[in-house]
């Protein structure tokens, strides 16, 4: 199964607002880096994996061409070169959000984002509100509560429904 890491930019408090701006890294081979390097980092926005990354292609493919090594040594170095940015794309995603001042929340493992995602958000939530009384993680189920207070008319719970039947037509063969 994959395996991702879970990344939040640093602020004063990591709320629940904040929660859409969470990054999910696949742990693994990455297959379209490794084939389409440069548009890949591109993609990612890993701006300066990206400009080390052709940096390094060309010193390296003209230092073995000045050098009089063949075509098929330097296609085979190429070759190798691809298949390790496959391998460390996502240490490099991670590098370049811990540059950002973004911090590693937690680890999950998982098929897919998607499931990665509903995983760290049911054991990220109950943290929370463990945490702290926060009203937007309480669980609205059920009906709010009510107090009769005398003397205030707002505070009386509402009456119970007179008919059994419950939706936009309570009238049993009305007009609609």
């Amino acid at each position: 199964m994959p395996v991702y890491t879970v990344h939040a930019p640093i602020s004063n408090s990591v709320g629940l607002a904040a929660t859409d701006r969470f990054a999910f890294v696949r742990d693994g081979f990455h297959f379209w880096a490794a084939i389409l390097g440069v548009v890949w980092l591109a993609w990612h926005r890993l701006w300066l994996a990206l400009l080390g990354w052709i940096v390094l292609m060309a010193a390296l493919d003209f230092g073995m061409v000045e050098l009089g090594v063949g075509g098929g040594a330097v296609l085979l170095v190429d070759i190798l070169l691809a298949l390790l940015l496959g391998f460390e794309a996502a240490t490099l995603e991670r590098w370049t959000l811990s540059r950002r001042n973004w911090h590693q929340l937690d680890i999950v493992v998982a098929d897919d984002e998607e499931a990665a995602e509903r995983r760290f958000f049911d054991r990220w939530t109950a943290r929370q509100r463990g945490l702290s009384n926060d009203q937007l993680a309480v669980d609205r189920g059920g009906p709010p509560p009510t107090r009769d207070i005398p003397g205030q008319p707002f505070s009386k719970p509402p009456a119970l429904p007179h008919s059994d039947i419950i939706g936009l037509f309570p009238d049993p063969g009305a007009q609609r």
